[in-house]
């Protein structure tokens, strides 16, 4: 077995000046202001978009983020329903060799915790193997593979529902493995476009 860390990958290329610019130009045909976009417009017209809850102009822009995660946090993220998804498969994906886990980070200060979860998904590998060896098809014999089995996840969703997948899953109350991907993904995405998720804050504590 092998344990690897969750992580996440923008995949589509943003510019974000060029997403506020494409947001107004969609935004303003409700007013008909056009003739009011200058170059540093945008910025002030989609703040002012959000502030007033007219978020539906956000629709107009969808960008795809890779997710490295557990299948327990991958099982949260699809129940985001505004979204589109790709993801790896344990009916037709091989795992018949070394099996990738993700490592809890709770447990990295955990000693015996963790060597009982590694233990664990140690012998979830070697049932796995059993149960391939005695001709089990893939479909069947990952009934013994764990949550923490790791696996790969394609999320392509609107502006608007990113905004509130992030405050939902962002939130203290939020599963720990799941905050260990969103809040650096969010703090990247604030570096990447502008305004659109500024008002967005992380809260530690419950």
């Amino acid at each position: 077995m092998t344990t690897t860390k969750a992580y996440t990958e923008i995949i589509t290329p943003i510019d974000g000046e060029a997403v506020l610019r494409h947001l107004e130009l969609c935004g303003r045909v409700c007013y008909k202001s056009e003739a009011q976009i200058t170059e540093d417009s945008a910025r002030k017209f989609v703040a002012n978009l959000i502030k007033r809850g007219h978020e539906s102009v956000l629709e107009h822009y969808s960008f795809s983020v890779r997710f490295i995660c557990d299948r327990g946090v991958s099982h949260e993220i699809v129940r985001h329903r505004i979204a589109s998804y790709s993801q790896e498969s344990t009916r037709y994906c091989d795992y018949s060799g070394n099996i990738e886990f993700i490592m809890p980070l709770f447990y990295a200060d955990r000693e015996r915790e963790y060597a009982a979860w590694c233990n664990v998904m140690s012998n979830a590998e070697s049932y796995h193997r059993i149960l391939l060896s005695k001709g089990s098809k893939p479909e069947e014999a990952r009934t013994v593979l764990p949550n923490s089995l790791k696996t790969e996840l394609i999320m392509t969703a609107n502006l608007r529902e990113w905004r509130h997948f992030f405050k939902l899953r962002t939130a203290p109350a939020a599963h720990p493995q799941m905050r260990e991907l969103t809040i650096p993904l969010l703090n990247e995405l604030v570096g990447l476009i502008p305004v659109v998720f500024d008002d967005i804050k992380v809260k530690e504590g419950v």
